[in-house]
Parts: C-alpha cells; structure tokens; sequence
C-alpha cells in the first residue's frame, strides 16, 4: 500500500504558482444548500447558521446544551470544519416545548440567519451543494500559466479527487484501516472504524483516478465505462460508446465513473475494467478488508465541473475564486489545479 498522501498527477500541468488561504475567516467561506425547501410546519426547528473557527459538533453540542435537549435530538446535513466561515442548517427537535430565543445563542463566532420550521430531523447527506467563496493571498504566479489553468478548469473540470484530509494526519487513516483488517488495530469505536474504512474506499478510488489523469482520459469515455450525473449516485453503461454519448461528456452533462470498492460485481468492462482491476489487484488487503466489513460497491465521477466558475485577480498578490460543487466534491481538487496550497483543507 502507498501513502495516500503521496502526490497526484494534475490534469493541466500542475499549478501557476504558490498562495495562502484561510488567514481569515472571510477568505474561505462555504455556504450548505439543502436539497429541500423547509416546509414551515412541524416539531423541528431548523436554524440557518453562520459560524466562524467553529466546527459542526461543537455547535451542535451548544445546541443542545442551549436547548436543553438531547444531542440526538440535533440534526444537520453534513460536517463542516472550523477553518474559514461556514453557512450551514442545524434542526433542533422541540415537541410541544417552547421554543428559546435563539439570538441569545449568538456570539462574535456564531450568528443565526434563519429560523424555520419542518416535520422532519435535518439528516445527514440532505446537503446537495456547497457554494464556495475562496481568497488566495501571498500569491506567487506566472500570469500567463494562471490565466490558462483558469481558462482549463473553467471548461473541462478537474479530476474528482478526495481531499487529503480524508486521509487523516500524514495519511494515517489508511494505515489504521490496513491494521483494522489485519486485526492488529484493537478497539475502535463506530464513528472511527467508519472514518477509516472511508479513507480507504477514498485512496482505491483516488489510484484509479490518477491511473486516468496519467492516461489523459479521466474526462473521456473508453471502451467499458459506465457514466454518471454529477447530482446523481445511478450509474449506466451504453453497450457501446456512440457520439451521442461522447456530446453529452463534452456537454459535461455525464461523467466516466470509478469504482468505491467494495461487495458485488465491477460494472465496468473492457479497458475501463482493466485499469480498475490493476489498482485493486495491487491493493488486494484494502479491498478484501471492504469487502469482509460489508460495503457494498458504489460509483463516483471521475469528473468534477464547478458551477458558476469565476474568478478575479484583485492584484497580483490576490485571487478570489466563486464556484458551487455537489455534496462530496473537494474544493482543494479545483484549487490544486490552480495553485500549490501545502496546508489548505475543505
């Protein structure tokens, strides 16, 4: 097994230059859509929050406290980290209790901008994009290579890569899932072991990709894809690969997919099959691991295509990047095409 930290190929050549993020709250801001509209009605309130250096459990645990409920009684779409300044919903189950003055909650690091109501707890995976507002300081770049990587990115995407900080610290969390096969790990409690047998799901995953990326075709159909929404987890595979489906890769409307390993049979076939097949007989533990723990296999897109992808170059220090990703995408897999950030993370 490699280190899941190790470097991967870049789609475009590798970046324009060096830069900072997160030296401020205000410079990485990531604002949670859900995939509903809050009915107003119903024993769940739901409460629009903006927090700074704060991750999603520690307001989630000054909810309740706050509400004098049960943390099982808190609900949100999905984990957000205490770097930069994050927009997110939080439901708060209050059956036939009266409801507090939520503005008392507020502090320089916490500010509700919303309250509603809805009939059911918020769960996790409601979340289906995150808009992201990112300013890169201390940059060092060549204008002319920038200007091209944004011009790459604006029109073909990135590869679909998770996040190092999938990987734990120094890509530990894979270590921990090989010693959690072996059966050499000892105790680890559900919320761990979960954390670990994603992060090697992540890493087989990330080695087909960057097999792609090597081959120039992570954005191309080859023989024995199968293909995928980006807003969807459904898959299919065309028995042969026509130009209608080539028109609708380009139109980014379908993406080639990767397999997240696990039981079941690989639904590629042919060369797509081949790669795939290279990677999982070099990470057989991992993948025997997976399978011995139940997952079942799943699909990702190889491709990740920002939405409403802007950019300005305040000055030539500074750059300022807008673009929304589906729940799951990485926004260092779009600023690692752009610029070398050793310490960001999502």
């Amino acid at each position: 097994m490699g280190d899941s930290n190790a470097a991967l190929p870049y789609a475009f050549g590798g970046p324009a230059g060096t830069g900072a993020i997160k030296t401020s709250p205000e410079d990485f801001i990531v604002e949670e859509v859900l995939g509903f509209e809050p009915s107003d009605q119903g024993e769940h309130v739901f409460l629009r929050i903006e927090k700074r250096g704060e991750n999603t459990d520690y307001v989630a645990r000054q909810l309740a406290r706050f509400a004098g409920v049960s943390a099982r009684d808190i609900g949100y779409a999905g984990l957000k980290d205490r770097h930069g300044k994050t927009i997110q919903w939080f439901s708060v189950w209050l059956p036939g209790k009266p409801e507090p003055d939520w503005r008392q909650l507020e502090s320089p690091s916490l500010r509700i901008l919303q309250v509603r109501r809805n009939g059911r707890k918020l769960r996790k995976g409601a979340a289906v994009a995150n808009r992201f507002k990112i300013t890169v300081r201390e940059l060092k770049h060549d204008p002319a290579v920038l200007e091209q990587r944004l011009k790459q990115v604006a029109a073909r995407g990135v590869p679909n890569y998770f996040g190092t900080q999938r990987f734990g610290r120094e890509g530990h969390n894979v270590a921990k899932a090989s010693a959690l096969f072996a059966g050499t790990l000892g105790r680890a409690d559900p919320h761990r072991r979960g954390i670990y047998l994603s992060a090697a799901r992540s890493y087989l995953f990330n080695r087909i990709l960057a097999s792609r990326v090597a081959q120039n075709n992570w954005d191309q159909a080859i023989s024995g894809d199968v293909f995928m929404f980006s807003d969807s987890r459904s898959f299919f595979k065309p028995e042969t690969i026509t130009p209608e489906i080539t028109q609708r890769i380009e139109a980014r409307e379908i993406h080639p997919s990767g397999v997240l390993w696990g039981k079941g049979t690989p639904a590629v076939s042919d060369q797509a099959l081949a790669i795939e097949a290279a990677i999982v007989e070099e990470e057989s533990e991992l993948c025997r691991g997976l399978e011995a723990f139940g997952l079942e296999m799943a699909r990702r897109p190889l491709r990740l295509c920002p939405e409403g992808f802007n950019w300005e170059l305040c000055d030539r220090s500074r750059l300022r990047l807008c673009f929304t990703l589906p729940s799951g995408a990485y926004a260092t897999a779009v600023l690692r095409e752009l610029i070398d950030i050793d310490h960001s993370d999502d």
